[in-house]
């Protein structure tokens, strides 16, 4: 009498029960991600940040501290939070920022204790810094993601610098000054996306891929604040 053969169901189950039991290490949702956009002026980081800002993309967008005046129409705690020399002083003094510079005689500085809430409730944050700010976020949150947005060539970046008409001659030179300095720190940052000229869809789309990838690692990075 001929070997009654197994039921097909049961050798799939056999060949595919896992070497181990997969057990739930904690029901609480994963912190967020904490990504860095940064790259030279005229490069176009703010285009990407509206371009994901209009998508609706489920990312949050810090609000800086700045000791300027408000403009009309600017909200404090949306646009800026508007605080005093004293109080900035006092934020640098007790490491409250994450990172911060001085802009046209005013300072503006990312407040920690902002980023720190919206990491701990599960979302990602996105930030936008020039590239000695992202230096010192990567000193201070080893697990944050640093994009680096470049142009096609530095040809290009200077057409674009020119074009915009904004710039004295000497202020001009000094952008580009610094741009050539600011590509050299290409190889500090973890992505590279090229934004082409009339480009700015597929370098968006690039952004975004790259943070699902980092949400689909094996062991995620573990952004600090």
């Amino acid at each position: 009498m001929a070997a009654e053969l197994p039921h097909t169901s049961t050798i799939y189950q056999a060949a595919f029960r896992p070497a181990v039991e997969v057990k739930v290490v904690s029901e609480e949702p994963a912190a967020g991600l904490l990504v860095v956009l940064s790259g030279p002026s005229g490069v176009g980081k703010d285009a990407v940040m509206d371009r994901l800002r209009q998508q609706c993309y489920p990312l949050r967008f810090t609000v800086t501290a700045t000791t300027r005046s408000p403009r009309k129409g600017e909200v404090h705690g949306k646009d800026y939070f508007f605080v005093s020399n004293e109080e900035f002083d006092r934020m640098v003094a007790e490491d409250a920022l994450l990172e911060w510079a001085v802009v046209h005689g005013n300072r503006y500085g990312v407040p920690r204790e902002q980023v720190r809430k919206i990491l701990q409730g599960g979302e990602d944050v996105l930030m936008r810094v020039d590239v000695q700010g992202s230096a010192t976020i990567k000193r201070k949150v080893p697990g944050a993601v640093l994009i680096f947005l470049a142009p096609p060539s530095m040809e290009v970046l200077v057409k674009r610098l020119s074009g915009r008409g904004t710039e004295t001659a000497e202020q001009l030179r000094t952008r580009i000054d610094n741009a050539v300095e600011e590509m050299k720190r290409l190889p500090d940052f973890d992505y590279c996306v090229v934004n082409q000229d009339d480009g700015l869809a597929e370098a968006v789309e690039k952004v975004k891929a790259i943070i699902v990838a980092e949400k689909c690692r094996v062991h995620r990075r573990q952004a600090v604040v």
